[in-house]
């Protein structure tokens, strides 16, 4: 088939082990509901005050897009906040160091697509308790 639709309240989500002593995370693989071949896309929840996983990744390039809710990002080194609200988005290139927080008081929902679909390689930097 040379297209695919899917709807995200039809994605299985997958709860992500909490971080910082905040509330879990969840993700939806997009990859997979569409059968992205040489990219990748989740779709994520971030709780209010919630945050990833600060890293640099090596061989990725990614979009984030707030479908809900306001984005903060940290990016480079050292971090530069950036806010992103829905209808915005923002291009991190390989090697630059990010951090996804949700710094706000309702629930960030996030597209995330990058490539190519290498994973497993990010290198773990510390994380910023305060920006």
């Amino acid at each position: 088939m040379p297209y695919h639709v899917a709807h995200e309240a039809d994605l299985p989500w997958e709860e992500r082990d909490p971080l910082y002593g905040r509330a879990p995370r969840s993700q939806a693989s997009v990859t997979d509901a569409v059968h992205l071949e040489h990219s990748r896309a989740r779709i994520w929840r971030y709780p209010p005050h919630a945050r990833g996983r600060r890293h640099a990744d090596p061989s990725q390039e990614e979009v984030f897009v707030p479908l809900r809710g306001t984005l903060t990002m940290l990016v480079e080194d050292p971090p530069e906040r950036v806010d992103v609200k829905p209808g915005e988005f923002v291009a991190v290139h390989r090697n630059t160091p990010l951090q996804v927080r949700n710094e706000g008081d309702e629930e960030l929902v996030l597209f995330i697509y990058g490539a190519p679909p290498e994973h497993g390689n990010a290198v773990f930097l510390d994380d910023v308790e305060s920006i």
